[in-house]
């Protein structure tokens, strides 16, 4: 149940609220004016707040501004006298959820406070799920090298500001995922994070998807559409494969990062709209600027905070830790010959590639222990030329079919020739034995 502060400068009132709440089991505190309500705030917790507008020392509009600056965060409802409705809306204004007028009957009381409950249920749920979309963000990020710890670390220094991000990286190494981490650590983390992949989108539609579109603006255009942009209002927009953007939309991009306005397609009106750019590529632009490819203005624009991710071959402390990580959720062991494969590994995919290969691998593995034989071969890097040469060693290859070759020779030697004969002899078709004679040049 929740707690409640009542505060009222009429003694009347405060115990008739009490009263009323206590009945159905609510646990309730009294205050006789802003002030002292803002020192029992100071010191104890509240749910919820039911405070009246006109008090003496401290009114109910001093005690909202001031219940802004403190860390705690109650429901306040606020109580007004009947008829007074212009003043109850300008308190919700100034920061109240709800309000009530005297004189109320208790229904009305326990009905506003319950309002109240369920708003406190669901800002702690949606809380609860953000800690946890931290959580299961950070799960998908490996960062025990040096390299990934100091990304972290930027990460902390850049999410309070609005700058744009460039995130460059191989395919793979987590790019999307750093560019959340960013959102999800700013003060933006209530709104939306809307992530575009330009490569994804053809031309036509992108800017239709990226700034929206007036009701006929086009053929298909049968009523109007907010634009990604205009929908991520307040939050991030990541924007992947930025590479892939063609020159005309680059255009309009930069005049939306200069000035922060959208306009529809086929509309007149601009819209101002708050949004911070997170952007990412896996190719070089500086190549791309100088084949004229994508805008030198935009690159600047975009890349104010860079950030790079090494590629994962480079990272092998986060190999190691990913393995001994998934290991132990499995209870499997590896062999050391196993592990160091999988370490010297280049894993062209990076992250993408190593997670693949696990899942994979579990599915099929019907033993507690990872070896070598469980590892494709194309894995497997050896280095011949590390091995002392042997004039008489051939391949394994090479000896079967000198073998095989001698064979047949001595079978022919048998027979006087006879090739019906020495398939026979040699238990193979004569046709095989065709075959044999002209791969080996036997006459």
């Amino acid at each position: 149940m929740a707690k409640i502060l009542i505060v009222d400068d009429e003694v009347n009132i405060r115990q008739m609220l009490k009263s009323i709440l206590e009945k159905h089991k609510y646990t309730v505190d009294v205050a006789e004016d802003g002030k002292v309500a803002l020192d029992k705030i100071k010191n104890d917790f509240y749910d919820i707040v039911l405070c009246d507008i006109k008090m003496p020392e401290m009114d109910g509009f001093e005690f909202l501004k001031a219940l802004k600056e403190l860390e705690t965060n109650p429901t306040v409802i606020m109580m007004t006298a009947f008829g007074s409705i212009d003043t109850a809306i300008e308190s919700i204004r100034a920061g109240a959820y709800d309000y009530i007028s005297k004189p109320f009957k208790p229904d009305e009381v326990i009905i506003a406070i319950k309002k109240a409950e369920e708003r406190e249920r669901l800002i702690k749920e949606n809380d609860l799920l953000k800690r946890e979309s931290n959580e299961k963000i950070l799960k998908d990020i490996v960062c025990e090298s040096n390299s990934m710890k100091d990304i972290l670390k930027t990460i902390e220094k850049i999410a309070p500001y609005k700058q744009p991000v460039l995130i460059t990286g191989e395919s793979g190494v987590g790019k999307e995922v750093i560019a959340r981490l960013i959102h999800e650590k700013s003060p933006r983390y209530k709104k939306p994070f809307v992530t575009i992949n330009c490569a994804a989108i053809p031309e036509n539609l992108l800017e239709s998807e990226l700034f929206g579109h007036a009701k006929g603006a086009f053929t298909d255009a049968f009523k109007p559409k907010r634009g990604l942009l205009e929908y991520a209002d307040g939050g991030t927009c990541f924007l992947d494969e930025i590479s892939e953007m063609q020159e005309n939309l680059q255009s309009k991009l930069l005049r939306f990062l200069e000035d922060g306005e959208i306009r529809r397609i086929g509309d007149i009106h601009t819209i101002k709209v708050d949004v911070r750019i997170i952007s990412a590529t896996n190719k070089n632009l500086q190549k791309l600027i100088d084949e004229g490819k994508f805008r030198l203005d935009l690159f600047y624009r975009l890349n104010v905070i860079p950030i790079h991710i090494p590629p994962l071959r480079e990272r092998k402390e986060d190999i190691y830790f990913f393995i001994k990580k998934e290991l132990q959720k499995k209870n499997i062991e590896i062999t050391d010959e196993a592990l160091n494969i999988l370490l010297n590994y280049h894993w062209p995919g990076n992250f993408r590639e190593l997670k693949n290969f696990f899942e994979r691998l579990f599915i099929f593995l019907d033993k507690p222990i990872i070896n070598t034989y469980d590892i494709p071969e194309y894995m497997i890097d050896i280095n011949i030329s590390e091995i002392k040469p042997d004039a008489k060693f051939i391949s394994l290859k090479r000896a079967i079919e000198d073998l095989e070759k001698d064979y047949i020779k001595r079978a022919l030697m048998l027979t006087n020739g006879n090739k019906l004969k020495a398939a026979k002899l040699l238990e193979i078709s004569p046709r095989s034995l065709h075959y044999k004679l002209k791969e080996y040049q036997i006459e």
